[in-house]
């Protein structure tokens, strides 16, 4: 068999995988839902009953076998966002030049999961463990949010994905943070980027957004989420569409001098 035709193969039963959503399918269902000719169904789940990762069931219905609960158990095992997250934030710290923190909910509060430093004198004080209330602050508006929060602001940070924060914990500190998803596009935490309030300001939404954006997707493929998905649109828009989420996130403290506190 040639390389070509066993990738395309190999597409296809990942095509019959994929169509299992239901507790049982029918050859014909399958066949409609995939696209493929009954004959390649029956031969391709052959491959995949033998496997175990298709049952066959006494009515000639399939459904996904055994295998594919070992291998989801096999996944949370040795899945660490250690080894995922800081490579991304790194790569946030790079491009900016400030730091870069991720979230997570933790009961009322968010935590800091992941912290990497912009190698720079001054800069805001996180620490990998800090306890930060969700009710202030660009990654606690987010989390806050995309667990379903009401009002003005989170139907805006939904709309928007993304959030901005200006001087609200500390008159000196400036955020802006972005979601990120996981299996069944489920809330995981929130990728944010801090620094003295000036600097951030300095940089702004069209350089932030962009960047958080990117690297936000890049984690929910990896966390097994869709940024694709139509309630994820507002990541196709352009920073500029959405600056009514920085004017209104912007606290009317005035900017002072830099000092190494937490946004």
């Amino acid at each position: 068999m040639s390389d070509e035709g066993g990738v395309a193969a190999v597409d296809r039963a990942l095509t019959i995988l994929d169509a299992l959503t239901d507790e049982k399918i029918s050859l014909a269902e399958l066949s409609k839902r995939t696209g493929l000719y009954k004959s390649t169904v029956l031969r391709l789940t052959k491959s995949l009953e033998r496997f175990g990762y298709v049952l066959r069931t006494e009515d000639g219905s399939y459904r996904l076998g055994s295998k594919v609960l070992y291998l989801g158990s096999l996944y949370q095992r040795h899945f660490r966002t250690s080894e995922i997250v800081p490579p991304v934030l790194r790569k946030v710290v790079e491009e900016l030049q400030e730091g870069a923190s991720f979230y997570i909910v933790d009961g009322d509060h968010r935590v800091v999961l992941h912290r990497v430093d912009a190698s720079r004198t001054v800069r805001d004080s996180v620490r990998e463990g800090d306890r930060l209330p969700l009710a202030a602050g660009a990654a606690g508006h987010v989390l806050r949010a995309f667990r379903g929060a009401r009002g003005e602001r989170p139907e805006r940070v939904r709309t928007a994905m993304f959030d901005a924060s200006f001087g609200e914990r500390d008159p000196e500190i400036a955020a802006f943070a972005a979601p990120v998803f996981g299996h069944g596009n489920q809330l995981v935490g929130a990728i944010s980027v801090s620094g003295p309030r000036y600097r951030i300001e300095a940089l702004g939404e069209e350089k932030i957004v962009p960047v958080l954006f990117k690297h936000a997707q890049a984690l929910t493929r990896t966390f097994g989420g869709d940024p694709e998905a139509v309630e994820f649109s507002g990541w196709k828009l352009k920073p500029a569409r959405k600056t009514a989420t920085r004017s209104t996130a912007r606290s009317s403290a005035p900017a002072k001098s830099p000092r190494a506190h937490a946004g």
